[in-house]
Parts: structure tokens; sequence; C-alpha cells
């Protein structure tokens, strides 16, 4: 079996005790090595896969991979011999590991309260953990919600089978808190085991049964539907309520078991705490729970909840609409917990939940916009993202799952998240108007404007049979979800660089095909006539120069000082050492991307060529300061039109580069693209020939 892509740079790089650390940039794996003189770089430039091999000044060495390095870095530092070797990723533009683009996502949330950041992360991982099992469950609600409306078994609660099929699922959510409980307490570093058993005790058949003595006073709640009890436990009146599927007491009662487990820790000998820790936690915080933690945390769960349910009665449209908004925003920074705890404690007290229809609607919205992804990589022929999108398209539709592509995908390209929240925002208005017109009507007779669910359920395709008016979910969702995807695979969700290497890796990856079918003695002319097909512009051929973008001294990309641009993964061009501060269109044509930063401009002429005018070397790091950009993506500017202002002198003093790069992304599809090097020019002569 080869080995691979990773295993064979490790070995061509000097093997890894060759290795000191090891991160990634946009395009490239940066290297810094022990002894710089053991790399062998003819290996590297040859290797497929890899688009060059450059050495740096020192021990430093640079991997140029192109869209896919994190991927490649995933899989180098995952290789058993790389085992302790130091590494981390890092981006000027945003391409990073997984790990990292879920860590600097869930920083954003971090700031100056260190309590809150805590009180998220707390949340989270109390929640993480479990997710599995109310993935599993959610589905079998689903399926057997399925079946009951295709008449396929009965809708029969009396049924052995049907108690039976029930209970698979039910146990789930029954013990929830005592699930909750275990890992809140394993999070807060108290034994997990003993934050389940003071949980369970108020799942009890004897607590339970406590409700139904002759001593204890009930009253209905006609608002929610529940039972309010009250015990007289030894002189003190004790409220009882049905603790099954409770999220929020579980979650109090390890921080207050957390406070009574580590003093008790402090002040009883280390050689009896294993017996009377436990005995003590137990008695005290068992006590409190009972008491006053079970109470406040009902209350607080049905509190938020009516709160939830008032908005959506009164302000359903806002409700609908805001949902669906926020969630992007709320799951890569690990805040959508409280959200999900509420869906639990709504269906507990309410009987039914209201929250994951739009929520549903942001699900897809998300998996409309990664199904746009796996498009583009399909007809790119980007091997690397269409396995990524192809792996979280599937977790999402199946599963409900939206974190493979938030963080694969989503979070790595800035320009997905103004595409999918379009998606969002149209979803939530269609659910909202539907959801008005045609109400749910709960079991209890209760009618709700919006769509409801009686479980919780990861909103995927197999779950949609669980919700009421089922075919308003189904409109909404699938509203959103083409609403992303044809926003994606319309306008792109990458930068002209991004694009180009992806272009360039594929062209590649061709040539090695055309050669490998060269050396099995097929006539090269048939393949060559295969890319041409597949490379060529659809249009006529009309532009044969492209223009100078801004005056100055022409010079070619091995001077640049790039690698990258000298490496011509982006295509044959041009430096321009600028004499002016006006940057210009060199071509006519239609701004398929500007750059936030005003650092970048890709131009697609009429008849299918693709420039991109670079400004400066590493001024992304800049974030437009000292930019006035001109122009806007998708508008149609004449050759000669300003595209920015630039203040070179900022560039100076930041450090960076003020050579401007230019190139013929597709230069692949053209007999040639020829620069003119060595020349002063004004802005808008002649710099390149193309000849078709």
């Amino acid at each position: 079996m080869a080995d691979s892509l990773a295993s064979q740079i490790i070995t061509a790089i000097g093997g890894p005790e060759n290795v000191r650390s090891l991160t990634h940039c946009a395009t490239r794996l940066r290297f810094e090595l022990v002894d710089a003189s053991k790399v062998d770089q003819n290996s590297l430039e040859h290797m497929q896969g890899v688009l060059g091999a450059v050495p740096q000044s020192g021990d430093r060495f640079q991997v140029v991979i192109g869209g896919g390095v994190a991927t490649v870095y995933e899989n180098i530092m995952h290789l058993p011999e790389m085992a302790g070797v130091g590494g981390a990723s890092a981006s000027d533009d945003g391409q990073k590991s997984n790990a990292d683009v879920k860590a600097e996502a869930r920083s954003k949330a971090r700031g100056k309260v260190a309590w809150l950041d805590s009180f998220f992360e707390y949340l989270s991982d109390s929640f993480r953990p479990i997710l599995g099992v109310l993935l599993g469950a959610s589905i079998i609600i689903a399926l057997v919600n399925l079946l009951i409306s295709l008449n396929v078994i009965p809708n029969d609660e009396a049924s052995a089978g049907w108690v039976f099929v029930k209970a698979i699922w039910k146990g789930v959510f029954y013990f929830l808190p005592i699930m909750v409980a275990y890992n809140a307490s394993k999070k807060l570093k108290v034994d997990p085991w003993l934050g389940g058993a003071i949980m369970a005790m108020l799942m009890t058949p004897q607590f339970t049964g406590l409700m139904d003595a002759k001593t204890t006073a009930c009253v209905e709640n006609a608002a929610l539907g529940t039972k309010s009890c009250t015990a007289n436990i030894f002189g003190l009146p004790m409220a009882l309520s049905d603790y099954s599927g409770n999220v929020f007491v579980p979650l109090l009662m390890a921080a207050v078991l957390a406070l009574v487990y580590h003093g008790l820790k402090r002040i009883i000998p280390e050689s009896v705490q294993l017996v009377f820790v436990p005995f003590f936690c137990m008695i005290i915080v068992g006590a409190l729970t009972a008491f006053i933690i079970g109470p406040i945390g009902v209350w607080v769960g049905n509190g938020l909840g009516v709160g939830l349910a008032w908005m959506n009665t009164h302000a359903p449209f806002i409700f609908a609409i805001i949902i669906p908004m926020l969630y992007p925003f709320l799951v890569p920074l690990g805040l959508h917990w409280p959200l999900n705890a509420l869906m639990l404690m709504n269906i507990q007290t309410l009987g039914y939940d209201f929250i994951q229809g739009p929520m549903g609607v942001w699900n897809f919205a998300c998996f409309g916009a990664t199904a746009g992804v796996l498009f583009l990589a399909v007809r790119d022929k980007d091997k690397d993202m269409r396995q990524t999108a192809l792996g979280a398209l599937a977790a999402g539709l199946l599963g409900g799952v939206s974190e493979p592509s938030l963080y694969g995908i989503h979070l790595r390209y800035k320009l997905i998240y103004k595409r999918m929240l379009v998606g969002c925002g149209l979803g939530g208005v269609v659910i909202a108007i539907l959801g008005w017109l045609f109400p749910s009507v709960t079991a209890a007779g209760q009618t709700v404007h919006g769509v409801t669910t009686t479980a919780f359920a990861f909103t995927s395709l197999l779950t949609i049979p669980v919700f009421n008016q089922m075919w308003v979910y189904a409109v909404s969702i699938a509203v959103s979800f083409l609403t992303s995807f044809l926003l994606i695979i319309t306008f792109d969700y990458r930068t002209p660089e991004q694009k180009a290497e992806v272009l360039a890796r594929a062209a590649a990856n061709q040539k090695t095909a055309v050669s490998s079918v060269e050396a099995k003695g097929v006539a090269p002319a048939a393949a060559t006539v295969t890319a041409t097909k597949t490379e060529a512009p659809a249009a006529a051929a009309t532009t044969t120069v492209v223009n100078a973008p801004v005056a100055g001294h022409v010079i070619s990309l091995d001077e640049t000082g790039d690698p990258v641009f000298a490496s011509r993964a982006l295509g044959e061009g041009v430096g321009i050492q600028p004499a002016d501060s006006t940057v210009v269109a060199p071509v006519s044509g239609v701004l398929q991307t500007v750059a936030e930063t005003g650092h970048a401009f890709g131009i697609k002429t009429d008849d299918g060529v693709e420039v991109l005018v670079h400004v400066g070397i590493d001024t992304v790091k800049m974030n437009g300061e000292g930019f006035d950009v001109k122009v806007k993506a998708n508008e149609h500017v004449n050759a000669g039109d300003n595209l920015v202002v630039v203040d070179f002198d900022k560039v100076k003093e930041a450090g960076y580069s003020t050579t401007t790069l230019m190139t013929v992304l597709n230069t692949v599809a053209f007999a040639s693209v020829t620069p003119k090097t060595g020349v002063d020019v004004k802005a808008g002569e002649s710099v390149i020939d193309i000849q078709r």
C-alpha cells in the first residue's frame, strides 16, 4: 500500500526527528527544521499533491499544498511518528486546522468576564457527551412517527409492542437529568457517579410517589398543564415536581455539589475521604436539592419557557426569524446550549416545543451552503473539499449535526456566512407566514402559531415526521436550503486566490493524468484535446492583452519574493513596483471578488479571462488600513476604472512589500500567457500578452 501524502512529505523533509515545529497558512506548510540540508527538495517538487517546495532562510522550509493544506497538516500531525512534535496552525487569511477554527470561533465568546466564559464551557461539556444518544433517540422517534403516519403500526399506547418501542427512546429523555448531572459533575472535577446518584434520588419511585400521598397538597397549573405538590417532610414543606427530562436542576445541583465536595476534601483526612466525602455529599446536597435547588431549577426552566412561548404567541414573526438568524453565531461560540435546554424543558412542561422548527430553518440553510460547496468542489475537481463537504453534508442531512459543516468549511470562508444568512432569513420568513396561517394544534387541543413538536429531535431529513404541520416545516427548510445552495453556486464562496489554487491543483493533477496516459502508449494529442475541452473558456476569444493596474516598474513573478506566486500556482503574470497610489482595472469585466481588506480583486472578462490583482504582499494583515476601495463585488468595470487608492507609505511603515502582483488565473486554458518585464509602464499599458 502506497504511503500517504503526509508520510511522503515527512520522509522527504528529513523524517520526524528533523522537524522542530510545523504550522500552516493559507496554502503552505511551514516547517522549522533541525537541519534544512536533509530535505529532499526534488522529491517534494515532483510529489503528487504538492505544488512547490521553497527553502527559507535558516532552517525554515515551506511546502506549497494549496487550498487543502489544512487537511494535509491534520494528517501529518496524526501520524504516529509525529507524536510530540510541536505544531500549531498559523494563518494569514483564515485557513486553519479544524481544531484551530473551532478554538478561534469559541474564543470570540470570551471576554473580560471569566466566569461567563466558564459558564458556557460548563453548559457545553455537560451536554456534548450525550449528543450521540440524543441523536439516536430522535431518529427512533422520527421513524416511529413516520410508520404511524403511514399506518404501518397502530398508534395504540395500550399495546405492549408500542410500550416497548416507546421505552427505547423514552429512557433517554426520562433519565436525562442523571446523564447531565454525571457530565456536569465531571466537568467540575467531582466524582461523576456521586452527581448522578444524587439526581437519581429525585427520580426513584419512592420520591415520585410522594406526589400521590394523602398528606400531600397539590395544585393544577392550567397554563402549563402541570401539577405542583407540597409534602411535609419532618415538619418542613417540600415542593414536589416531576424531574424527568429536566436539565436545569442537575446543572444547578452539580454546581452546589462541587462547592460541598471540594470543601469536604479539604477538611476530611485523605485516608477516609473515599467513605465520608460521598456520605456527607449525599446527605447535604441531596437535602438541598430536594428542598431548594430542585424547585428553583423547575421555576427557572418554566419561567424561561413561558417567556419564549409568550413571544411565539404574541410576536411569532419576530420569533420565527430571529431564531434561525441567531443560531449561525450561537452554535460555533457554544452559546446554543441554553436554548437546547429550553427545548427539553418546553416538552416536559408544555408538552410540546416551538423552538426546534425555526432552528431547523438555520440547520438546512447551513446544509444548503455545504451542498453548494460540494457542487463547486465536484465541478472544479477539488478532491479535498469534495471529501470534506460530502462527509459534512451526510452528517447534516442524515444526523442534523452542523458542526462538521461549520468547522470544516463555513468558518474558513467568510463569504459563506453572507450567502447562508440570506437562506436563514428567507426560511424564517416562510415559516413565520405559514406558521401563522396554518397554526398547530397540540395534543391538549391548544392552538399554537408556528411549527411544534413533542420530541427533542436533531433537525435532519429523517426527523421531519416529528413536526406538527409537517408540510409547513418541510417547505420552510426547503426554501432555506435551496436559497443558500443557489447563492453559493452562483456567487462562489472563495476569494480569487483560493479559487485559483484549486484550479491550479486540478490542472496539475490533470497533467499528471496526461503523463500517465502517454506512458501507457496512448496518443498525447487525445489527452490534450480533452484538457482543452475542459478548461477553455466558452466565450469567443477577444481579450489578447492585460494592462498594467498601476504605474511602475514591471518585474517577473520570480522577483516578487512570494514563493506561491513565483511557483505559478496562481497562473502566469507580473509584479509591478508601484510609482502611483491608484490601482485600476487591467481589463474590462465583472468583479467576481473584492476583498474586504481591499488588497485583492478578481475580474472575469466576458470571454472568460480571469485576472487577479493582488496589491502588496501579505497586506491582508493590514485589515484594510490605508486602502480606499472604490468598487463592489459583482460590479462591471471597464479597463482603467479605479479599483482602490492605496497609501503605499502606510504599507511600507507596516513592514510589507508594496509590489502589486497580477496573474491570469486560468493560464492553463490558453496557448500562451506572456509577461512583459523589465520595463517602466503607466497604468493601462499592456504588460501581458494572451494567445488562444
